[in-house]
């Protein structure tokens, strides 16, 4: 079982699933040269690709190009079921720091031939992720700033008031179509910046208010 922690809470939170969102950013949609989606662009990282702080990424051998993604990290903590924009904001327990590997060259292999692509997405370690603040310390999850550095270089700068579907519509949208449940984490997309990363680079990701997160490639 794998677990997270919510700051204020001694038991750590068992994770059901890992929910996300692609294409949320314009200018990272630009940058990969993707069409804009009409509809949300939505998938699911197993919980075993969570790699908590301080852990070491394993880049699968069929891979020569592993990209990070920053991203704001939900926390849900009340069951949601086809629940509308409105209301989701009572569904979310705390906010976290996450960077969502990709493999890309595999992703776009997989697109290629009409096939699924979660082996891109879902591998074990997948999902570098921090420790969640309770939703009640974070004042305005539509106006942080997100920063991630690989090896002191920055790559990636954005604020989340740039997402073109904000955390509660993001919600509602998932919750459509998965039953959104306490300990499922919901990931919100990534601004312009994704590169590659390579064995021995450090990675250090920052949202404004939320925390930081340290990981290194093996």
């Amino acid at each position: 079982m794998t677990c997270i922690r919510l700051k204020g809470q001694t038991e750590p939170i068992a994770v059901g699933k890992i929910v996300c969102i692609g294409r949320n950013y314009l200018d990272h949609i630009r940058e990969l040269g993707n069409p804009v989606p009409e509809e949300p662009v939505l998938f699911i990282k197993p919980a075993t690709s969570i790699l908590p702080e301080g852990g070491s990424i394993r880049i699968p051998e069929i891979s020569n190009d592993c990209h990070h993604e920053l991203e704001l990290a939900v926390l849900i903590g009340k069951k949601a079921v086809r629940i509308r924009p409105g209301e989701a904001m009572d569904h979310v327990a705390g906010y976290g720091v996450a960077i969502d590997l990709t493999l890309r060259d595999v992703q776009q292999r997989l697109k290629e031939k009409g096939l699924p692509w979660e082996i891109a997405k879902g591998f074990d370690t997948a999902c570098p992720l921090s420790d969640f603040v309770p939703a009640s310390e974070v004042a305005d999850p539509g106006n942080l700033e997100l920063r991630l550095w690989v090896n002191a270089e920055m790559r990636q700068s954005g604020n989340t008031a740039q997402m073109m579907r904000p955390v509660a519509e993001v919600i509602s949208e998932m919750s459509r179509f998965f039953t959104l449940e306490p300990g499922d984490v919901v990931l919100t997309g990534t601004p312009a910046g994704v590169s590659a990363i390579r064995s021995g680079d450090k990675l250090k990701g920052l949202i404004e208010g939320v925390g930081m997160l340290n990981v290194q490639v093996e």
